[in-house]
């Protein structure tokens, strides 16, 4: 039988090079795990196709194409667009007005979709033509748009909340109540950096302050508004599922958008089920081929191996904890953060437990640093998504996107190195998780 360091640099190894050449993320992970088949025959093809039925047959899992379709019925009806008014109301009088729109936006739309893909893609399409418009500078319009967009996985509710909660058995709805104050900072910092943008680049404000204006905007959008409500509100008293509240923010977007505004067709919807099943498809099969990758390096005992290699880097919490983020933030320059907490929560979880770092602070502090693999190249998906609507090289904006991301990177360090930043509200209305 191979020893875990061989099994875990052979996968690892195997791994790199195929993404280096550019081959998709599920057929990597997949494709990892042959040398360990032929050189070993204590693992079967057998053993891993019954493995992923196992991890398919997980009920939480099945929160992933509904919130893709809620996000997407969101977009397709129109709410987005609210949205935006909204945001207009509230803040598009301040220096740089649309740039602050866009990232208010991404903190309201965080709230309602779970998903910085279907942020980014939605109000992207709006917002950019728009701010080009007005004269900013695309690299910043991207940059802005994008950086705004990683929110959606940070705010509750979101969807790499509910795959860790599911995968590692950590209460989903403190996850979410744990990723309510990082996440208002994130938005925060990032408006203090779009105000210093819009000063020194002489960006132009969006439109006056009115109250009938904000008035108007409020109740065109209070419905979509009380979404994250629903589901949040749902999750965290008990009342539902991560799962229930997933499908009952579907209902919910399919009356907006059907009876109240209107604006969504048969055509449309069949339109946007056919995305929701290609999106949700792609997830779900990189999801089984990650179980797989996992499966095998738990079965070679490689947790054990990580906790002895980085037990004698050091035994402080807090160092541990940066270590750990150093992993997540290069794992997710290359994997999405599904995949990448299948695989590499369940092996950094051993780690962390003997430095005594709390579950729920080691899963938000994860979450939130796959979260900024969204815009780190290689695979930047939230970046790739801006720059295709701009119509721009991923490499312009990247200068752009460093100072957003060293503002967000701040935010990070911030939960780190002081805790209560997010257990604080989830002692309060949890407490017996703790």
């Amino acid at each position: 039988m191979l020893d875990s360091a061989t099994v875990f640099w052979v996968m690892f190894g195997t791994l790199v090079i195929l993404i280096a050449l550019r081959v998709p993320i599920s057929f990597a992970l997949a494709f990892s795990v042959v040398p360990i088949l032929i050189l070993t025959p204590q693992v079967t093809p057998i053993m891993l196709l019954h493995r992923m039925m196992i991890q398919y047959g997980s009920f939480i899992l099945l929160a992933i194409p509904y919130f893709v379709q809620a996000a997407n019925l969101m977009n397709w009806s129109g709410i987005t667009n609210m949205l935006l008014r909204l945001a207009q109301a509230m803040v598009g009088h301040l220096p740089g007005g649309l740039g602050h729109v866009n990232v208010v936006t991404s903190m309201i739309f965080a709230g309602i979709s779970g998903s910085s893909n279907a942020d980014a893609a939605g109000e992207g399409s709006i917002i950019i033509p728009a701010m080009r418009k007005a004269g900013y500078d695309i690299n910043y319009t991207v940059a802005v748009t994008a950086c705004s967009a990683v929110m959606g996985v940070i705010i509750p509710p979101s969807i790499i909340m509910v795959v860790w909660g599911g995968v590692m058995n950590v209460s989903v709805s403190g996850l979410f109540l744990a990723g309510i104050v990082p996440g208002i900072l994130i938005g925060l910092f990032q408006m203090g950096l779009t105000y210093y943008y819009a000063v020194t680049r002489h960006y132009p404000k969006a439109s006056e302050f009115s109250l009938r204006q904000l008035g108007r905007a409020a109740k065109e959008a209070i419905l979509a508004i009380l979404t994250p409500v629903i589901i949040v509100g749902g999750v965290v008293f008990g009342i539902v599922t991560p799962t229930e509240a997933a499908l009952i923010a579907v209902l919910y977007a399919m009356v907006l958008g059907f009876l109240v505004y209107r604006t969504l067709t048969v055509r449309g919807f069949v339109q946007l089920l056919y995305e929701t099943m290609m999106l949700s498809s792609v997830v779900l099969f990189c999801v089984g081929c990650a179980a797989i990758y996992a499966w095998v390096l738990a079965f070679y005992k490689i947790p054990q191996y990580l906790v002895k290699l980085l037990n004698a880097m050091t035994s402080d919490a807090t160092v541990m904890l940066l270590l750990i983020v150093v992993v997540f933030l290069i794992v997710g320059c290359f994997i999405d953060a599904v995949p990448a907490i299948i695989i590499f929560a369940p092996l950094l979880k051993p780690v962390a437990e003997t430095v005594g770092i709390h579950p729920l602070h080691f899963a938000i502090v994860g979450c939130i640093t796959l979260a900024y693999g969204l815009i780190t190249p290689p695979y930047g998906l939230c970046l790739l998504i801006s720059c295709q609507i701009a119509g721009i090289n991923v490499v312009q904006p990247l200068r752009e996107v460093g100072a957003f991301l060293a503002a967000m990177l701040v935010v990070l360090l911030l939960t780190v190195f002081f805790p209560m930043v997010s257990l604080g509200i989830p002692k309060l209305f949890m407490p017996n998780i703790f």
